[in-house]
């Protein structure tokens, strides 16, 4: 297994990693939406929040050398279900591929963020 890390992505806030590569697959860490030029959660909004997390997993599939195009399965996190139409609409726009998914509404998320991110990917 090979540790994923990035400046691109947020700093794990926990004994965690970005994310790992073990043979061909990438498993991302969930990615809030912190700009980690900054280090603070972006926008307020679910279309800005769901665009930051979007943006953070595939700077750690990058970093290991796959892609957004790759993404097999995704597990996303929402503290409010009300959120998941516009959530859909952001989402759709960075994983082009339609991968496998499943959406959960969560009773609150690390630094009371809208959404959380995660994804298993492949690399050639």
């Amino acid at each position: 297994m090979n540790k994923i890390v990035t400046e691109n992505a947020p700093k794990a806030i926990g004994p965690y990693s970005q994310g790992m590569v073990f043979e061909n697959l990438v498993f991302s860490s969930g990615q809030i939406p912190v700009n980690p030029a900054t280090g603070e959660i972006e926008g307020t909004t679910i279309e800005t929040q769901a665009a930051q997390s979007c943006k953070n997993v595939a700077a750690v599939l990058e970093a290991a050398g796959s892609s957004m195009e790759r993404v097999i399965k995704t597990t996303c996190f929402l503290a409010d279900m009300a959120d998941f139409p516009v959530f859909n609409q952001i989402y759709e726009t960075y994983f082009v591929s339609s991968p496998a998914r499943s959406c959960v509404a969560v009773k609150t998320l690390p630094k009371n963020v809208l959404c959380e991110i995660e994804a298993i990917a492949y690399k050639e």
